[in-house]
């Protein structure tokens, strides 16, 4: 079998992939055993030196993975450049403070010479002299990623992973393939140990049996709600540590005293980067009545200036999805909405012709019944939903089975806050547009998945958080 990338912008194939066999993937998982045990007993210190020089290969070779990316997945090269950059931000975090994060920490406790404390008094016996928790690695931790941002997704779970002392293997979406093995170069060329960053060649329904081998530790995914199913089954099943980050369908709610100016224009970048194809980016609109009509002008006219192209052409600020089932699906869910009333403010109809292209569209009225309320719309279209007040706006945002990401749009920053607190995500801003950051932690509640990525959070989880006791 093999895995094919294709050009979504022209429909070229680029080239195909031999999948492995059952001998050369036994192979690696041998190869990442023997690698941690090199790999997990250096210092971290050490170990950060090797992920500071991934950092600045990624930043070397910016454009060159840029390309590969457009290619491969359809991002615009602006789009393109900046997510290398911030892979190479994220390195270089990680090469900087991994030795504080991972640092012993010490515990002071009630004990006393020659007593422990016990529930209902004391009783004789040594008393600690020090307590401390240790930040150890775990083993082999299975990435399995997805298309949309093909560098990113892969650099925020192995730069933690990796700085505290786990080797990682990568299943990647087959059709960026030629993405995965550019990582695997990376980190080889930055002189990382023989099998501590791999890419594996495999189809999906080999994942299962990955997790459920011994060697493997520990599994982190980004992708679909059913994927999420399908890996947290077999790694509960295996008593194996998992991080989901699954979709999302984010509420943008503007209240009646937002800056509409400020709103639209953020509005459009969180909706329509990178085609709409993001698990954070603002899905739902939900917009009080009293502010409706101005925040819709503003946000028309916004998304009318996006030009829609070649994503390898200067001035492109909208490419193609990445594959033309994607495209159906999303057009099914806008006509679905448009059948049970919903109104076509932008876009809305199927282009003709060679690429995986959907206009920037906008459908107002959405309602409960249509799939656009219900389901994740992963692609360049807004669902705006009307709504009576603030306290109706909650309700909306947070009647969704997503939990991962929202924003809420107000001149007044308390108001903001306080709405921010009451929704219910992994992520709440007031007058930002919700994105990740290596220095803040990422995930969702609910069908979002669980479990963090980034920052210190995210480098814990997969440790063994010890605790080691002295007399």
């Amino acid at each position: 079998m093999t895995f094919s990338s294709i050009d979504p912008a022209t429909g070229e194939k680029l080239q195909d992939y031999a999948e492995w066999d059952t001998t050369r993937l036994d192979k690696a998982l041998d190869l990442a055993q023997v690698a941690f045990q090199r790999w997990g007993g250096l210092q971290v210190g050490e170990r950060c030196q090797y992920l500071a020089r991934v950092g600045q290969a990624l930043q070397s070779r910016r454009d060159e993975f840029a390309l590969l990316m457009s290619r491969e997945m359809g991002k615009t090269l602006t789009e393109a450049r900046a997510e290398v950059e911030k892979c190479a931000a994220a390195c270089k975090y990680y090469a900087d403070e991994a030795p504080r994060m991972l640092a012993d920490e010490v515990i002071p406790t009630d004990d006393v010479q020659g007593s422990t404390s016990v529930a209902g008094g004391r009783m004789p016996g040594a008393a600690a002299t020090r307590n401390l928790v240790a930040f150890q690695p775990l083993g082999l931790v299975l990435a399995v990623m997805p298309w949309n941002f093909p560098f990113w997704q892969v650099i925020r779970a192995a730069a933690p992973a990796l700085a505290a002392g786990n080797v990682m293997a990568l299943k990647h979406a087959h059709n960026v393939s030629g993405c995965a093995l550019a990582l695997e170069e990376v980190f080889r060329d930055a002189g990382f140990p023989e099998g501590v960053f791999q890419t594996f060649m495999i189809d999906i329904e080999t994942v299962d049996k990955i997790i459920r081998d011994d060697r493997v530790q520990a599994v982190t995914l980004t992708g679909s709600e059913k994927a999420g199913i399908e890996v947290g089954k077999a790694a509960g099943e295996s008593l194996k540590k998992c991080v989901l980050e699954l979709g999302g369908s984010d509420a943008f709610v503007v209240l009646e005293d937002a800056d509409m100016q400020l709103a639209a224009k953020q509005g459009c970048t969180s909706r329509f980067q990178n085609a709409g194809q993001s698990c954070i980016a603002a899905k739902r609109f939900i917009v009080v009545e009293k502010a409706a009509d101005r925040f819709l002008e503003a946000f028309k006219a916004e998304v009318a200036k996006l030009k829609t192209g070649d994503p390898r052409a200067a001035g492109t600020t909208l490419g193609p999805l990445a594959r033309l089932d994607l495209r159906d699906k999303l057009h099914g869910q806008v006509q679905d909405a448009l059948e049970r009333g919903a109104k076509a403010l932008l876009g809305c109809e199927k282009p003709t012709g060679k690429g995986a292209f959907y206009p920037a569209s906008i459908l107002d009225g959405v309602r409960p019944g249509m799939r656009a309320w219900t389901e994740e719309m992963f692609g360049p279209v807004a669902s705006v939903i009307r709504v009576k007040d603030e306290a109706e706006a909650l309700q909306v945002a947070n009647i969704t089975s997503f939990g991962l990401g929202g924003s809420v749009w107000t001149k007044d920053r308390q108001r903001g806050e306080a709405f921010a607190r009451r929704m219910q995500c992994g992520s709440a801003f007031v007058n930002r547009m919700v994105k990740s950051d290596q220095r803040l932690p990422f995930g969702g509640v609910k069908r979002s998945g669980h479990g963090r990525e980034l920052s210190v959070h995210g480098i814990r989880e997969f440790v063994n958080i010890k605790t080691i006791s002295l007399d």
